[in-house]
């Protein structure tokens, strides 16, 4: 995507528009229209809708750091996904979730793994962190249809092979499964996100998973390759409407 200026920026009480992409909640689902470019080195447009549908949305709030200063929130756990992009149309399961913090990421971790896998009775998520002052933040947790979430015991960690960068990986699976990556998504110097084969109280399942190393991502070698990847434009005119 584009970084853009202030220029840019729209809101509305349900629409957060960012240049030519925007987002819209209608009351039972939230609409996205992507008009933006790839990245290098295949700079194409990416063009097109997608439209996420929730089973339930939650309230809930995981608290990645003591001070409140890092927060995880599921708005979605489980989602029905429909797309269309650059013609190419495909549905299935989904999930919505975001990110917040005062605080850059790399000033408080050094490390993280994350993991949302679909289950007959919902979804389970697994987050395990690594703070700058050694200690961890780790939840397994559990959501139903209706968005309602327990906390429930993680099954043992499982490695998983290092991507092509050497970022290394792990996972939760029943004891004596081996889990193994289904296809590789986005694979960078420092950051990982695959789907992932895993089985978890006895029953295979398919869902995403992400590896960040922070300590790779403030290098002041790797760091200036964000904007290679990531192009900014500061001044924006919308387009006329023919």
């Amino acid at each position: 995507m584009t970084d853009r200026g202030a220029d840019a920026l729209s809101t509305s009480r349900d629409t957060l528009r960012i240049g030519p992409s925007a987002m819209r909640w209608t009351g039972t689902r939230l609409e996205i229209e992507l008009d933006e470019r790839g990245a290098p080195p295949v700079p194409r447009r990416v063009r097109g809708r997608v439209t996420v549908t929730p089973t339930a949305v939650t309230d809930r709030e995981l608290l990645l750091s003591p001070d409140g200063a890092h927060v995880w929130r599921p708005y979605a756990p489980a989602a029905r996904m429909e797309v269309e992009m650059n013609g190419v149309r495909w549905s299935g399961h989904g999930y919505l979730d975001g990110n917040f913090g005062t605080r850059p990421l790399e000033d408080d971790f050094s490390y993280w793994t994350w993991g949302r896998f679909p289950i007959r009775r919902g979804a389970t998520c697994f987050y395990e962190a690594v703070r700058r002052d050694g200690t961890e933040a780790n939840a397994a947790l559990a959501f139903d249809a209706e968005g309602g979430v327990t906390r429930t015991e993680a099954p043992p960690r499982a490695p998983l092979p290092p991507t092509l960068w050497r970022v290394r990986r792990a996972t939760r699976a029943d004891a004596g499964y081996a889990p193994r990556q289904v296809c590789n998504m986005l694979d960078s110097p420092f950051y990982s996100r695959a789907s992932v084969r895993t089985r978890i109280d006895g029953e295979e399942t398919v869902g995403m998973h992400e590896a960040l190393d922070l300590d790779r991502f403030r290098s002041p070698l790797i760091k200036p390759m964000v904007a290679m990847r990531v192009p900014r434009r500061g001044r924006w005119r919308p387009r006329a409407q023919s």
